[in-house]
């Protein structure tokens, strides 16, 4: 088994690193000289220089997966490709695309008798040991082709991933998944915050939620995140109240309001970002003049 990895950032590269400990061989490239030589190093994974060496030293039928940002890096790495595949090859998109442009470029792959396979990926940094949940979208012969591959960087050879639909299904999966993840940070955090409000109670919050993760209706991994970070006395000294958005809130939100379905616990947290980010002071010193403008209300001054 070959496959070929473009893009050796956080994930790209772990992944690497869990089909190569898996017994594939892996080529992997990476503009950046650093991403290559931090994989120099293990058994299996094999670095070149450039998209086609990598595809002339895959044999048969070749499987590349793209682990690289959406939009621009995305389709400039696969324009590059194009003219080093060979009718039956398959390419993998596994970067946060979004799902219409994913639809978009399997319909032209096809054309040129390319397969594609939208592939979101959950896991993070801990993937590499944990595996990557996969949500896939693709014809079936696509799928089962990638299969293999899938099965190692699964949790379990028959968990943890699922041909979601066509072209398309599986990044618009990923996108749901995200904007519920938005909601469920959102929820978590506004709840410790209430709790560190109540001084005279003298809440312990890293204890409370190392309780809740053993048992209570809220345990997850967001809440073990909470636990650990909570249990460490300096955890939130020196963080700017500053929380920044990939890119796929905004799509699930833009989602909701194109089909018509209301989300607005998915939505607020996106909004709450936003706000965090400094995007709400103009609204709120407006605010403040129209207080002061019909009440005589004092405006604090920056």
């Amino acid at each position: 088994m070959d496959i070929g990895i473009v893009g050796l950032g956080r994930m790209g590269g772990n992944m690497a690193r869990r089909l190569a400990r898996g017994g594939v061989r892996v080529l992997a490239y990476d503009r950046e000289l650093s991403a290559r030589d931090a994989l120099a190093s293990e058994p299996g994974v094999a670095c070149v220089e450039g998209l086609a060496a990598l595809c002339a030293r895959i044999e048969g039928e070749r499987v590349i997966l793209t682990m690289l940002p959406a939009s621009a890096a995305t389709d400039e790495a696969l324009r590059e490709l194009r003219p080093l595949l060979s009718a039956g090859d398959t390419l993998v998109d596994g970067g946060n695309a979004f799902y219409k442009d994913s639809m978009r470029r399997a319909l032209e792959l096809s054309q040129e008798g390319l397969r594609y396979i939208d592939a979101g990926v959950s896991g993070g940094v801990h993937g590499l040991a944990q595996g990557y949940c996969l949500m896939l979208g693709g014809t079936a012969t696509s799928i089962e082709i990638f299969a293999p591959y899938a099965r190692i960087l699964a949790p379990a050879a028959e968990r943890g991933w699922l041909h979601c639909g066509p072209a398309g299904a599986g990044h618009y999966a990923k996108m749901i998944h995200n904007g519920i993840e938005y909601g469920m940070m959102q929820a978590l955090a506004e709840g410790f915050a209430l709790l560190a409000a109540r001084e005279d109670f003298g809440f312990d919050a890293g204890r409370l939620a190392e309780a809740w993760r053993h048992g209570s209706v809220i345990r997850s991994w967001l809440l073990d995140l909470c636990a650990e970070a909570l249990q460490r006395e300096d955890a939130l000294e020196g963080v700017a109240p500053v929380v920044a958005d990939s890119g796929e809130g905004r799509w699930t939100a833009l989602e909701a309001i194109e089909l018509g379905v209301p989300a607005p616990v998915i939505t607020q947290p996106l909004l709450a970002r936003f706000a965090s980010q400094g995007r709400s002071a103009y609204a709120a010193k407006l605010l403040a003049l129209m207080r002061a403008g019909f009440g005589g209300h004092a405006v604090t001054k920056s």
